[in-house]
């Protein structure tokens, strides 16, 4: 074929269309210009080796843990917040925009995300599949809250029954998770202690939060168990748990949330929460429905009144199954503890 062919084509197609048409009022007619050389070869330079001024590391080989995200924090001058890696990160994330035109910046984030996505499956290799178990829940639920409590120490048995718990990475429901992981293999009546400590502070926006949360972590140490937090800058406002001992924190939400439910293989307990896990709840019954990684796990709604009349999304589950909406569900509503380990362990030994 000439050179040229589909633009000589796409020429003599122009004229034609305005000789026919000259009775009509004319159209200005945008042009697709092609990519000059210089601007390709510095896009070719920009992807071979980046050289973007940002605040993140663009290729991070491991996951972060807490010491990274708050470098720069002093326990004693809570001020020092704001000058955290984490906070820093945020701050030029807003200013950038949540969504910008910027390749260099677009291309900064998908490259660290993709460096997450990496160090998240070499960490998740060292586990078998259904030993990986997820809590979702709201990341407003308060220290003091008894759902908080339930959520801790559902967390801390199933740690200490082999299980790595995954959550959101977040305040709430999401900090319970990773603080019963913490505290696994300790007794219960210091699990109880450390949530005394953590009540000082109840809401994630007390000056305290974090400050008692390191309190915590330095009153009673964890070097047996691991769990694995998963946030965003999407949601910066809302602090990353230093309790989780293993991090993967991302720009992009959509991979992130995705990401959860799709390692979470050994099961999902859902924890009382609003929208955000009202869209974690379909989301996971639709991978479950097409049996997209090759079988269904469990979903766990934790608290029979909630899920029922406060937020009724267990008779509407039951509604679509009983007319063929869904199927390959495995759902359990319970208000028992021991059920929900009882549940996720004979699935995983199953």
């Amino acid at each position: 074929m000439a050179d040229n062919y589909l633009e000589n084509q796409y020429e003599n197609y122009l004229a034609r269309k305005a000789a026919m048409g000259a009775h009509k009022k004319k159209k200005n007619i945008v042009r697709i210009q092609r990519l000059q050389p210089e601007p390709l070869e510095a896009l070719e330079e920009i992807i071979a080796q980046p050289t973007l001024q940002v605040p993140y590391e663009l290729f991070r080989e491991h996951l972060y843990s807490a010491t990274d995200l708050y470098r720069g924090y002093r326990m004693d001058k809570p001020e020092t917040f704001k000058d955290s890696y984490d906070q820093q990160v945020y701050k030029y994330y807003i200013n950038k925009g949540k969504t910008t035109t910027d390749i260099k910046e677009t291309l900064g984030r998908t490259l660290h995300d993709h460096s997450m996505t990496n160090a998240m499956n070499d960490f998740l290799s060292h586990f078998d599949e259904k030993q990986v178990v997820g809590i979702m829940g709201g990341h407003g639920l308060l220290r003091t809250e008894d759902s908080y409590r339930q959520v801790v120490l559902v967390s801390k048995k199933l740690t200490e029954s082999g299980c790595l718990m995954v959550s959101g990475g977040g305040p709430g429901a999401m900090e319970a998770t990773h603080l019963g992981a913490w505290m696994a293999g300790r007794s219960e009546e210091e699990t109880d202690h450390a949530i005394s400590i953590l009540k000082e502070a109840p809401s994630f926006n007390d000056k305290r939060w974090l400050n008692t949360a390191l309190q915590v972590m330095l009153e009673y140490p964890q070097e047996q168990y691991v769990s694995l937090g998963v946030p965003t800058w999407l949601y910066g406002h809302e602090p990353a748990t230093p309790f989780a001992t293993h991090i993967a924190k991302y720009f992009d939400n959509s991979i992130r949330e995705d990401s959860i439910l799709s390692i979470a293989k050994g099961g999902v307990i859902y924890s009382p929460g609003s929208a955000g896990t009202m869209q974690e709840i379909f989301q996971e019954a639709v991978q479950n429905h097409y049996l997209s990684f090759g079988y269904a796990s469990p979903m766990i709604f934790m608290g029979t009144s909630y899920w029922t009349k406060e937020m009724p999304v267990w008779p509407f589950m039951q509604h679509l199954i009983d007319k063929g909406k869904y199927k390959n569900l495995l759902l359990t509503l319970t208000d028992s503890m021991d059920e929900i380990i009882q549940t996720i362990v004979e699935f995983r030994n199953a």
